[in-house]
C-alpha cells in the first residue's frame, strides 16, 4: 500500500512537471515606474541636495582661505560681489520658460528638472539674505538657509513618488472626503506656525502626521500661541521654556552648523 502511494505521487510530480526556482543572480530595485530609470522629481532632488552640499564646501573654502589655492573665489562684476542666489535665480527664469515654451518630454524633462534643481539649491542656500535683505551668510540668521533647504528636500523627496491631494471626481463623495482631508491639515499647519514651529508647517502641508505631531505638542516660547494660551496658564508657560531652552536650541545648531559651517561672530563686508 505504502509503494502503490508513493510511485502514484512520483508520477504526479512527473506529469505536472513542477519547475524549480530560480534565484537570480542580480537583484533589481526599480526606482520610480517601471518603465522610469529616475522620475523628473529625483532629478530634481538630486540636483538641490548635491548643489547644496558642494555650494557650502566651495563657500567654506573661500571663507578660510584654502579656495585661493584651487581657483576658488568670490565673484566679482565691476568690483560688486554676485552672490550665488542670483545665478540661481537666473537658472530658475531660465528653465521656467523653458518647460513653459517647450513642454520637454522623457530625457529632456528629466535634464530640466535637474537644471532647475541647481537654481534652487542656489537660491535657497542663500535664503537668509533674501529674508532679511542683508548679507548675513554667515551669522546666526544665515542658518534659516539650512532649514529652508530642509524643507525643499523633504518637500520634493516625498513627491517623488507623485502625489494626489484630491482623489475622486469632483463632487463625489472620495472627493469630498479628500477635501475634508486637506483642510484638516491645513488647519493644522496654521497652529503649527502659530506655535513658532516654521519648518513643521511647511513640512505638514505635504506630511500630514508631521502636522499632526507640531500642533498637539507645546508651542515655543514667544510664539503667539504661547502669548495668547500660556499667559494665564504658568504651568504650560514653564513646560515650554524647559522643552525649548538653550541646550535644545545649541543641539539644532551643532547639527546645522556641522553641514553648513559655523556663523563668524562679525558679518562679511
Amino acid at each position: 500500500m505504502r509503494v502503490g502511494l508513493a510511485s502514484t505521487a512520483s508520477s504526479l510530480a512527473f506529469r505536472l512537471k513542477i519547475p524549480h526556482p530560480r534565484i537570480p543572480s542580480r537583484l533589481k530595485i526599480p526606482v520610480g515606474h517601471p518603465e522610469l530609470s529616475l522620475r523628473p522629481m529625483m532629478w530634481m532632488f538630486l540636483a538641490i541636495l548635491v548643489t547644496f552640499l558642494v555650494t557650502r564646501s566651495v563657500t567654506r573654502m573661500i571663507r578660510s582661505g584654502s579656495g585661493g589655492r584651487v581657483g576658488l573665489g568670490n565673484v566679482r562684476i565691476a568690483g560688486h560681489h554676485i552672490h550665488h542666489q542670483v545665478f540661481g535665480i537666473l537658472i530658475i527664469i531660465g528653465t521656467g520658460i523653458l518647460l513653459v515654451s517647450a513642454v520637454p518630454r522623457g530625457a529632456a524633462l528629466d535634464g530640466a528638472a535637474a537644471v532647475f534643481g541647481i537654481g534652487i539649491g542656489l537660491t535657497f542656500d542663500e535664503f537668509a539674505l533674501w529674508l532679511h535683505l542683508e548679507d548675513v551668510y554667515w551669522t546666526d540668521q544665515g542658518r534659516k538657509s539650512v532649514d529652508a533647504i530642509f524643507c525643499v528636500l523633504v518637500i520634493t523627496g516625498t513627491l517623488i513618488g507623485g502625489a494626489d491631494f484630491a482623489t475622486g471626481r469632483i463632487g463625489t463623495t472620495a472627493w469630498w472626503s479628500s477635501v475634508g482631508v486637506i483642510a484638516v491639515n491645513l488647519l493644522l499647519c496654521v497652529i503649527c506656525l502659530l506655535k513658532g514651529k516654521v519648518v513643521t508647517g511647511v513640512i505638514g502641508i505635504f506630511v500630514g502626521v508631521v502636522a499632526l505631531v507640531g500642533a498637539i505638542r507645546l508651542a515655543k516660547p514667544g510664539s503667539w500661541w504661547a502669548a495668547k494660551r500660556y499667559a494665564s496658564r504658568p504651568r504650560l508657560a514653564r513646560r515650554a521654556a524647559s522643552r525649548y531652552d538653550q541646550r535644545r536650541e545649541e543641539r539644532w545648531n551643532r547639527l546645522r552648523d556641522l553641514v553648513a559651517g559655523t556663523p563668524s561672530q562679525q558679518r562679511p563686508g
